[in-house]
């Protein structure tokens, strides 16, 4: 099943990479694949270049669409064209999993409306003021949703895709799969230790 990740300029490195560890070493359940507007070379501030394919050659029913945070969702947030497109894929998606600020694009579609999410403490006020209508949690480490998984900081979308496993092939699987990475996955998505102000 494919693992679509959204890629764009100045997107956060473990947003991206620590999801892409887990769901890629489950190579009999998950095909994770990098998707960008445009294609070709994505690159972020810690100097990391991912070669992309165009959001346009995606399949109709992606698994899961995974949308990374960073500082590059203060301008993509403004970006109309990808906006649009991620709330088509996203419609077209089994689920929708969002990591830091990614949480503000998909706010941006009005597809959170009504719904439970959180974001990066850090940010919160800035991620939360692109969806005035989503019901923002400022205490939780990640919420679900529906097929929408939302979640904090940087590393907390890999206890977020450990949630997710856990969620569809049980707990003990996931566990598993965070004892192979040696990772001390925080269990509990109702609280962060970092809260937002």
């Amino acid at each position: 099943m494919e693992i679509a990740f959204l890629l764009f300029d100045d997107y956060e490195t473990l947003d991206v990479y620590g999801p892409a560890e887990i769901f890629g070493r489950l190579v009999d359940f998950y095909s994770p694949k990098f998707y960008s507007m445009e294609g070709g070379i994505v690159k972020n501030r810690h100097g990391v270049s991912v070669m992309t394919e165009s959001l346009k050659t995606i399949g109709n029913h992606p698994y899961v669409f995974l949308i990374p945070g960073g500082m590059g969702t203060r301008k993509e947030v403004d970006n109309s064209l990808l906006i649009n497109k991620i709330k088509e894929i996203s419609l077209n998606s089994n689920f929708v999993l969002t990591v830091c600020t990614g949480s503000a694009l998909l706010a941006k579609t009005g597809l959170l409306d009504g719904k439970q999410a959180t974001s990066n403490k850090r940010a919160f006020s800035w991620a939360s003021s692109n969806g005035p209508e989503v019901i923002w949690d400022k205490e939780a480490r990640w919420k679900v949703d529906g097929k929408f998984y939302t979640s904090s900081g940087v590393s907390a979308g890999m206890d977020m895709s450990l949630g997710f496993l856990a969620d569809r092939h049980g707990l003990e699987f996931a566990k598993k799969v965070a004892t192979e990475i040696e990772y001390n996955w925080i269990e509990d998505k109702d609280y962060d230790t970092f809260k937002a102000k």
